[in-house]
């Protein structure tokens, strides 16, 4: 077996000034196998875990307008139906389905309109703070 020093510059990993070595050991079937120095297992950066708590807080506000979008116009819609429309205003079965999908469906439309507001508020509050780095 024979050993053949190689810089570390053509690796991918790291291209520095210096040229720190890495060492080939070529076996019987010709086949190469390299290994790095402990300096281009260092090159390699570690994750960057500063967004984390942007993705947490996305994801967080995802879930409850989620949550919202499903539960707030079924209930509006169920509780309209029954309490205000047919219960206080006294319509007839028919007129409170129609006048309690116009609720839902305004509901929805609210919801979604504040999920947009949150959502480029954040995005922007984000921008804001990575300008500043």
């Amino acid at each position: 077996m024979e050993t053949v020093a190689l810089p570390l510059c053509a690796c991918p990993l790291r291209r520095a000034s210096g040229t720190p070595e890495a060492s080939v050991t070529r076996g019987a079937e010709g086949a190469a196998m390299e290994r790095y120095g402990e300096t281009a297992l260092s090159a390699a950066s570690p994750p960057d875990f500063r967004n984390e708590g942007s993705l947490t807080s996305t994801l967080r506000t995802l879930l409850f307008f989620t949550a919202l979008m499903i539960t707030l116009p079924v209930g509006l819609y169920f509780s309209s139906k029954a309490y205000v429309f047919e219960g206080t205003l006294g319509m007839s079965d028919r007129d409170s389905y129609f006048y309690a999908a116009i609720v839902a469906v305004v509901t929805v439309h609210v919801v979604l309109a504040l999920f947009v507001y949150v959502a480029w508020n954040e995005g922007s509050r984000q921008w804001r703070e990575g300008k500043q780095d």
